[in-house]
């Protein structure tokens, strides 16, 4: 079985973000290590790492993932903003490694010149530097496929793949696929036979030896509309059918699939059940 999560607020404390996966039976937790709306973030305290270590120790969860701050955009053609995004994603990498995270997630960036290559090598450059300055991290760097909004970066597997491509540390980097993402970029995961063909698709252009975490979301909005909007599972323009087919996919049976949908009425429990309930369902698979 997948290693179902979510994503759980920090609010009182960063350890409360495990408290509440375990309330959810989660084996899985995807939290911010700051703000991710602010540059600036308090300083993680020693108490506050001992208190996550401690508590990470005590639990049943398996992988723990942090998202980057929103605010960064490393394909950024502004030199000062790239460099001030450079500087945010090196702390981020700092406070993964402090509380001993195992992934760290970041949007690509957005090309606001047009210029998609040059967004995608300024990507690659920037990783570059972050690997410089942060040497033998164990935290793994996890490329998050987009939906296309604007000049977002992403939305095509092939952008993962020159970044990838490009970086002096390919060994360093991953995947971690959106459902509703790929979606909205015009990727389809339903039927069996469209899914299976995009899972072939994202093998030969990226492997799926790199594809190492899932962000399990419904959307609000069309096939192919580029508009990133997320829906309960099962309540949005997916469907079901996408999430039966990812959760009993063998491929994928020990990878952490993360909730990062609204956050409303406890729905993090109804999410979870809705995506439990389909694994085992293998017709005509």
């Amino acid at each position: 079985m997948p290693l179902f999560g979510a994503h759980m607020s920090i609010a009182g404390g960063y350890f409360k973000s495990l408290v509440a996966a375990q309330e959810h039976d989660c084996q899985a937790v995807q939290l911010f290590t700051k703000n991710n709306n602010q540059w600036a973030g308090k300083t993680l305290s020693g108490e506050d790492i001992r208190l996550f270590r401690h508590n990470w120790q005590e639990s049943n969860l398996q992988v723990s993932l942090a998202h980057d701050s929103y605010l960064i955009n490393l394909a950024s053609p502004d030199e000062t903003l790239w460099q001030r995004s450079l500087e945010a994603f090196v702390i981020e990498m700092e406070r993964a490694k402090a509380l001993g995270l195992d992934y760290l997630v970041m949007h690509p960036g957005a090309a606001v010149d047009g210029d998609e290559k040059a967004g995608l090598i300024r990507v690659a450059r920037a990783l570059d530097k972050v690997y410089l300055r942060c040497p033998k991290y164990h935290v793994k760097i996890l490329l998050e496929t987009t939906a296309g909004q604007g000049t977002s970066l992403g939305h095509r597997f092939e952008h993962l793949a020159e970044i990838i491509n490009l970086s002096k540390n390919p060994e360093s980097l991953g995947i971690c696929l959106d459902t509703c993402h790929v979606f909205a970029a015009g990727y389809p995961l339903a039927p069996v036979k469209e899914y299976r063909a995009t899972m072939k698709a994202f093998d030969q252009i990226i492997g799926l030896d790199r594809l190492l975490a899932f962000h399990v979301n419904d959307s609000k909005k069309t096939f192919g509309s580029r508009v990133d909007r997320h829906a309960h599972i099962g309540q949005g323009c997916l469907g079901l059918e996408p999430f039966r087919l990812l959760v009993n996919d063998r491929k994928f049976r020990k990878h952490p699939m993360i909730l990062e949908t609204p956050k409303e009425n406890d729905m993090d429990t109804v999410n979870l059940k809705t995506l439990q309930d389909l694994v085992g369902n293998t017709r005509n698979l």
